[in-house]
């Protein structure tokens, strides 16, 4: 698969011994909600190569990072254990100071020596940092030169490297704005992401099938009829919720009980935009031809060519059937290139395993390029084949869900504008 040209600098085309960079990775990790300790350190895990290529590089790195947010305030915590799992993956201390850009962390950042990294406290301590500030100030990167976190470490850094493309939808100081001032890098795992889907858009390898499943189906109406209109997806294998919704768009009678359960979830408002995708690309959906549901505390299965049967108006339906998980797997299977977000059931219940089991097995063996999508898609396909398995994992939720659907990212534009300025030197006047 041929990469896409970029217009965004890389670690190659910077010296950084004897740097300070300002480094922005994401390393937002789930948090067990009684004990606020880390439960899955993937985010951190793929972090370390940039880190690893910086520190051994001899720059000074002082790390910015975030942690939940104020819409998820059970995760807003501090990151002093963040700094203690870099630490043992990068195998040299990474320091940590509870402060993300006051006195005490600029005094931190200036005593740096070469090859030393620090990570600073939580950035969504910041209110500018926060989801709210985003959505209700809506500052340009710009005008983000005066905020408190560009005018306290812009001035201390010489080059800026972001790694976070996970967050890439985000118009935040820490994602934008040190760009206007800084020359910049996309780190290691930015670049791969980022490569990586956009292979999947721009080049993908023939046929180009999309696995889509779940329960948030925003994720998959946000980037199927884009992925069809520009011919990146030959073929949709429609599972878990969205495969059900696109079935009550085809006139499929799924029940009283399935048909409450979207309401109540506000799913049938994508119904008239299943019906035009439908009519306009059904010949490129793959749709269930059956299904599973409860029976007598077990599994039970029925084909949707005889629905609606005198059940369904009782029953949900929490998996797909074997016939349909034999028809998605010919499709994985000759495919070219594979992209998977979200699960085939409600895969958490042993009795509806069976769908999600054997579609990501499928997927991990499939001779062809294989992308997995999402933090909650790793999630799945952690618990069923192991993750070495897929041609590429993308740490990204929000980011690759707007990217797919064609929209711009704040990042990327922000990226590809400092390539453009082609900064050699810090711009030191913040005025």
């Amino acid at each position: 698969m041929e990469g896409p040209v970029l217009k965004i600098k890389t670690l190659g085309d910077f010296d950084f011994r004897g740097k300070t960079v300002i480094f922005r990775p994401d390393i937002n990790s789930p948090i067990d909600g009684k004990t606020q300790r880390i439960v899955n350190t993937n985010r951190i895990e793929k972090t370390i190569p940039t880190l690893k290529h910086l520190t051994d590089s001899g720059a000074r790195v002082a790390i910015i990072a975030h942690q939940g947010d104020t819409l998820d305030y059970v995760n807003l915590i501090p990151m002093s254990e963040h700094a203690e799992k870099l630490s043992a993956l990068l195998g040299r201390p990474v320091a940590y100071i509870d402060d993300v850009c006051g006195p005490a962390a600029q005094a931190a950042v200036k005593n740096l020596t070469d090859g030393e990294a620090i990570l600073l406290g939580n950035l969504r301590y910041l209110t500018e940092e926060v989801s709210g500030f985003e959505k209700e100030v809506k500052l340009k990167p710009e005008e983000m030169r005066c905020t408190y976190l560009i005018r306290s470490l812009a001035p201390l850094g010489d080059i800026y490297v972001n790694d976070a493309f996970a967050a890439a939808h985000r118009n935040a100081p820490s994602m934008v704005a040190f760009q206007e001032l800084l020359p910049a890098a996309g780190g290691i795992q930015f670049m791969e992401e980022y490569t990586a889907l956009k292979s999947v858009m721009d080049n993908p390898r023939r046929p180009c099938v999309f696995v889509l499943g779940g329960a948030k189906i925003s994720d998959a109406f946000g980037m199927m009829r884009k992925v069809l209109e520009d011919n990146a997806a030959d073929t949709i294998l429609a599972g878990g919720v969205t495969g059900l919704l696109m079935l009550l768009a085809k006139g499929v009678k799924v029940g009283a009980k399935t048909e409450a359960f979207m309401a109540d979830r506000d799913l049938l408002s994508f119904l008239l935009e299943a019906k035009d995708l439908l009519a306009k690309w059904g010949d490129r959906y793959v749709l269930p031809v059956d299904l599973a549901y409860e029976y007598n505390g077990g599994r039970a299965e029925v084909d949707v060519a005889t629905l609606p049967a005198e059940f369904s108006d009782r029953v949900l339906f929490p998996d797909i059937g074997h016939k349909t998980i034999a028809l998605f797997k010919d499709h994985i299977t000759r495919a070219g290139a594979v992209f998977v977000n979200g699960p085939a059931g409600m895969y958490e219940d042993p009795r509806f395993t069976d769908g999600t089991r054997e579609i990501w097995q499928a997927i991990a063996e499939a001779p062809g390029y294989t992308v997995v999508g999402g933090g909650d898609t790793i999630s799945a396909a952690a618990a069923f084949a192991d993750l070495s398995s897929y041609s590429y994992i993308c740490t990204a939720g929000g980011a690759m869900v707007r990217f797919l659907a064609g929209k711009k990212l704040p990042l990327i534009e922000a990226m590809e504008k400092a390539g453009a300025l082609n900064l050699t030197s810090p711009i030191r006047n913040m005025r």
